[in-house]
């Protein structure tokens, strides 16, 4: 058992000619700020911006304590700051009036017909996709699909269970803020364990699926065959 752990180890290792797995988590193609979109939202999860990252953290960080500590709900604590937003923006624009001063300029939020069409045109792709995933499960075509699909669900219920939505939201904020970050820090050492993690995983899958289909009937076998 030793002896096969060091063997994967070594395989990953980078060998004598210096060369290192050429194995990328999630098949990543390109960088890990490029996957993230390359934009201004990548620059704050990936700590590029590090004030407006940091500003993040603390703000969900306060949010979450009043929420926890107080038992004010969520919908409560977005009404009261929009509420308090709004009527400080009503006075400031009342002062400058009374002031004869001039109004500040807000920027125009209007939704362009392109910006709607390819938000539908995404939704509506990512809803066939799930469809399909859907539809291959019932029919028990993709096992490993089911398995994972099934270990989702089971952790989602078992989270739900023991955290409140909005501390499981938050968890996923210092999450999605942090994890980028370590992994483009250290991705090179990531993906070279990864690599081990993966050849093992499929070798015990593929132990599993051949002892699944040996002891299926031989009709149901030959229909699940294309």
């Amino acid at each position: 058992m030793e002896n096969s752990n060091t063997e994967d180890l070594c395989a990953a290792e980078p060998n004598g000619e210096g060369t290192i797995s050429s194995y990328n988590l999630f098949g990543r193609q390109a960088t890990v700020h490029q996957m993230m979109g390359g934009g201004k939202a990548a620059d704050v999860l990936l700590w590029r911006r590090r004030h407006v990252s940091f500003g993040v953290v603390v703000i969900a960080t306060i949010a979450w304590l009043l929420i926890e500590r107080s038992g004010i709900s969520f919908l409560s604590l977005c009404s009261d700051v929009l509420l308090i937003l709004i009527l400080l923006m009503f006075l400031q624009a009342n002062y400058a009036v009374f002031r004869n001063k001039p109004l500040q300029t807000l920027p125009e939020l209007v939704l362009s017909e392109e910006m709607v069409n390819n938000a539908a045109a995404s939704f509506r792709v990512k809803t066939n996709y799930m469809l399909l995933m859907a539809h291959d499960i019932t029919l028990g075509k993709d096992f490993r699909l089911f398995f994972k699909v099934v270990i989702a669900l089971w952790l989602l219920s078992v989270i739900g269970s023991l955290i409140s939505f909005f501390t499981l939201a938050y968890m996923g904020i210092i999450i999605s803020v942090t994890v980028p970050a370590l992994y483009d820090m250290f991705q090179d050492h990531v993906d070279r364990y990864a690599d081990v993690v993966h050849r093992k995983f499929s070798k015990h899958y593929k132990i599993v699926d051949e002892n699944l289909h040996s002891r299926l009937p031989r009709t149901m076998s030959k229909d699940k065959d294309p």
